[in-house]
This record gives structure tokens, sequence and C-alpha cells, in this order.
């Protein structure tokens, strides 16, 4: 049997794709989140051989749980759900270890087909995601964000999505002067003088697709 984890916010959707999957003779769910923590303690109980995140979440978000995720349980191989995940986001995440990439447009059939070639030890990486990252790279397209390390680009899309410095530093476990030494540091590397000239970069580039959202 797979046994897998599946993280959504989005009740609705969370269910649906849990029952689908149930519904198949070689895959049992195991357990259900609505937000990072609550993936990372599902997964910590039941050690599912397959987690399905959504990348924008509430809490600790999408990314940060992934991330957690492929660190702390090895053995569990991680499949992003995504509505549109932007080239670089989804470079970074398969070089952290990523095996699998499903759109929420893909068809039921598909997905079952990646869950087990995931489980298998493949990668499997949604056509349309799959095209744009080759593009991506073949054009040579240069992202400003891509020079960022994991945690300034975790704090610059929250700074992006209208968090606060507080709200930051209690989502992240960092005092609000780290926050806001990590801020500066972004404003420098990417020559830009305030929030709102950070939020024009990310729309340009495509950050606000991909990670939570303020809810």
């Amino acid at each position: 049997m797979i046994r897998v984890l599946v993280a959504d916010d989005h009740h609705l959707v969370r269910t649906s794709i849990a029952r689908v999957l149930a519904s198949e003779s070689d895959i049992e769910v195991v357990a259900e989140a609505e937000n990072g923590e609550s993936a990372l303690s599902e997964c910590r109980a039941h050690s599912p051989d397959i987690a399905m995140v959504d990348i924008r979440m509430p809490g600790i978000g999408g990314l940060e749980t992934i991330l957690k995720l492929l660190k702390s349980h090895p053995g569990t191989r991680v499949i992003v759900l995504t509505g549109q995940t932007e080239e670089s986001t989804a470079q970074r995440l398969i070089d952290a270890g990523v095996t699998g990439f499903i759109s929420k447009g893909t068809e039921l059939d598909l997905m079952i087909a990646a869950v087990r070639k995931v489980a298998s030890g493949e990668r499997f990486i949604s056509p349309d995601i799959a095209q744009r990252v080759v593009l991506a790279r073949s054009e040579g397209r240069s992202n400003p964000f891509d020079q960022l390390s994991h945690r300034e680009l975790q704090i610059a899309t929250m700074i992006i999505h209208c968090h606060r410095v507080s709200r930051i530093s209690e989502q992240l476990c960092l005092s609000p002067k780290t926050v806001n030494t990590y801020r500066y540091r972004i404003f420098d590397k990417l020559q830009v003088q305030s929030d709102v000239e950070l939020t024009h970069l990310g729309l340009k580039h495509g950050l606000i697709e991909g990670f939570d959202t303020p809810r």
C-alpha cells in the first residue's frame, strides 16, 4: 500500500483528493492536514510514503512546510500541489528534493498515476510546469529573487503579501529586529528602497503565485 498524507487548507479540495486516492486499492490516505503545522505533526505521527502538499497554505506556509518535510522526513517523498508556480520557485524546490509537481488542473487519472510513479522512486512533473521550467532555462531568463537565501525569499514573499513585521516574527519564531535585518538585506540585494518597490518587483517576476497569502 502507498500511504499518503494530503495537506491543503481548502476543505473541499483536500477531502476530494483524499477520497479519489482512497478509492484506489493500492493507496491509503493515512492523514489530512489543513495547514503547515498540522502537516508536519501528521507526518511525524504516520510517516507516510507520500506527502501531497499545497504550496499555498496559512501558518508557516507551504514552502516552509515542504522544506521542513524534506529535511526531517527523508523517507517521505513530497508532491507539490500548485495553481501556478513561478519557474524559479519550482526549480528551487526540485533542487531541494521535491519529486513531484501536480497542477490543480491535472486530471484525476494523471494525479493517481503521479502518486504511483513518485512512490516507485521516479519523478513526476505536470507537463505545463515542466514546460515553463524548461523554457525559462533555455531562454536564460534571470530572476533577481534567485539570489536570495531561502529565509530571505520567505520573508520577501511574506512582505509582498502584506504581512507585518510582527506577524512575520511570530510565524517564523524570529525577533522583530532579526526580521528587519533580513528586510534591509533583501532591499540591498534587490536594489529596492521600500516594501512598495519590493511588491512591484515581486509582481513583475510572478512571486505572488506559489506562496501562502494572508487569510
